[in-house]
């Protein structure tokens, strides 16, 4: 039950980091919050599900790039979820895609580090 929680609360938190990002110049456009709780789920199962196996092959480019192709894919299941959600769009493509979700990440981290200190083992 615990991985549920945790699985919810980082949903919604980057559903409010996705709104926070929306309002930037990056081109992450989100019609609602409804879609940013929609696409905080979507990006949620896209990253315990597809990327694991994309990490896993792409792991020699990833050593080669010392790490740094981490970044795209990251961007390649933000604009992947971005894809899949009708209201949920990238502007720029790519570039916002990578943009996005370099601040989504830090925000996440921000936020679920304040509610780890609110809340011990909410999250993990």
């Amino acid at each position: 039950m615990g991985g549920i929680i945790a699985f919810l609360v980082i949903a919604l938190v980057t559903a409010f980091s996705l709104l926070i990002v929306a309002r930037l110049p990056f081109g992450v456009e989100i019609e609602s919050t409804e879609k940013a709780i929609t696409a905080g789920l979507v990006l949620g199962l896209l990253n315990g599900l597809i990327r694991p196996i994309l990490a896993f092959l792409t792991f020699p480019i990833t050593i080669l790039t010392l790490g740094l192709f981490t970044l795209i894919l990251n961007a390649l299941m933000f604009a992947l979820a971005a894809s899949l959600i009708s209201g949920f769009r990238l502007r720029f493509g790519f570039w916002s895609a990578l943009l996005g979700t370099v601040v989504v990440s830090v925000l996440n981290n921000v936020f679920l580090g304040f509610l780890d200190s609110i809340f011990p083992n909410l999250v993990g």
